[in-house]
């Protein structure tokens, strides 16, 4: 697992040099592990949930159901996908 770009305990761990309790935190550095933690996904696999009563993201491992008809989940071009197939 990859570490975040900025370690903030590390930080809290240093001397503070007389500019803040004990290390003020940048702006920048928390925007560089909010983005290195912004999981990229297809619009079609989120929707939105609600976590400590603010908007989050929640991941949907499965596409979407087709609807109708007979289908079987399975992987195009390493991607999952329902693939329709003839009723039995």
């Amino acid at each position: 697992m990859q570490s975040l770009p900025v370690n903030f305990e590390s930080l809290a761990k240093q001397p503070s040099g007389g500019s803040g309790y004990p290390h003020q935190i940048k702006a920048s550095d928390l925007m560089k592990n909010f983005v290195f933690a912004t999981l990229q996904v297809d619009a079609e696999y989120l929707e939105t949930a609600t976590m400590n009563g603010y908007e989050a993201r929640k991941l949907k491992i499965l596409p979407p159901s087709p609807g109708s008809g007979t289908y079987v989940l399975g992987s195009v071009n390493g991607s999952l996908t329902w693939i329709a197939t003839e009723e039995c």
